[in-house]
């Protein structure tokens, strides 16, 4: 699927789209969220994965 798709699906723009495809978003709102697995019939923990921090950057 294209961005340009999912941002008609999800009504979520092709630059925040772009963002998080990227990994360079700090953050995620619930609300989008729900929208991108609505579109892509997934759950979130399909879309998310938990990377722990550098303990030399703590």
């Amino acid at each position: 699927m294209t961005l340009t798709e999912l941002s008609q699906r999800t009504g979520i723009s092709i630059v925040n789209l772009s963002v998080l495809k990227n990994d360079r978003a700090r953050a995620i709102r619930f609300t989008t969220l729900e929208s991108l697995c609505d579109a892509l019939e997934c759950t979130p923990g399909d879309l998310l994965e938990v990377v722990p921090a550098d303990v030399s950057e703590l």
